[in-house]
């Protein structure tokens, strides 16, 4: 079984030194083998908190390229269980094609599977920005597709990310194959759509931090696995939310999180 995690970590947002600690128990608690974080802040010539969370948790970690702005950078990470034998960071477009600041990190894995492709990535969040995300979609299909191993033998690649577009949205079905997709020959099944239980709200209003919210409860974060791929290999047992309860009284982030268990 491969244990897969996506969180947004709402980077400095809110009563953020207070919710480190609770970032940090909620992942170990998880114990994922792969975890995909979005949100991740690095000072700069100072504290890297994919870093901490990884020494901490014990996990290899690659992250984003980083861009500083007033000491501090924005960016996405991944932690893995097995060594990165390489890191690929793809900038992802705007709809008009310009370059954005938005990412996908990917890392290629030597696991006890064989190679591994895992990669996390964060979406432009405007409600109305649809047609970036379908571009942003088409970008991150094309950096899978020319990464993953051989579909009809080796494990399929991991997805993760805050796509910030709902399932029913036309970016996630031109992924999740109920519109043509943007690569021939390369979809993703969605962890939660497989096995979860009720909508997997990961944008709450039950969430604390998001009383004021004006988006309404939407799914926004994924665990995806590309099709096609040998059976069983990827394939979703079960599926949860993650970061829903308070730790010492702190609701983690105001996104919850996704844990995933993949057939291997």
């Amino acid at each position: 079984m491969l244990r897969v995690a996506t969180w947004n970590r709402w980077w400095r947002f809110g009563p953020w030194e207070a919710r480190q600690e609770p970032i940090a128990t909620v992942l170990e608690q998880a114990d994922a083998d792969l975890i995909g974080l979005q949100e991740v802040w690095v000072e700069q010539g100072g504290a890297n908190q994919a870093r901490v969370l990884g020494e901490r948790l014990g996990l290899h970690v690659a992250h984003g390229d980083l861009v500083f702005r007033n000491g501090l950078a924005f960016t996405n990470a991944v932690l893995t269980r097995w060594p990165v034998r390489r890191r690929h960071v793809v900038a992802l477009p705007t709809a008009t094609g310009a370059r954005s600041h938005r990412q996908v990190v990917a890392v290629e894995l030597d696991s006890p599977w064989g190679p591994l492709v895992f990669a996390t990535t964060h979406f432009d969040w405007q409600f109305d920005a649809s047609l970036t995300r379908q571009a942003q979609a088409a970008a991150l299909s094309r950096l899978v597709a020319g990464l993953r191993p051989d579909p009809a033998v080796g494990y399929p690649a991991v997805v993760t990310g805050d796509l910030n577009a709902t399932p029913h949205s036309d970016e996630l079905r031109m992924l999740t194959g109920a519109r043509p997709p943007a690569v021939p020959g390369l979809t993703f099944v969605d962890a939660w759509e497989a096995a979860g239980d009720g909508p997997g709200h990961t944008w709450n209003r039950a969430n604390p931090h998001l009383v004021d919210a004006t988006f309404p409860n939407r799914r926004l974060d994924y665990v995806l696995t590309s099709w096609p791929r040998p059976k069983p290999l990827g394939s979703c047992d079960a599926v949860r939310l993650l970061g829903t309860e308070p730790v010492g009284g702190i609701t983690a982030s105001d996104h919850f999180g996704v844990v995933a268990e993949l057939r291997t």
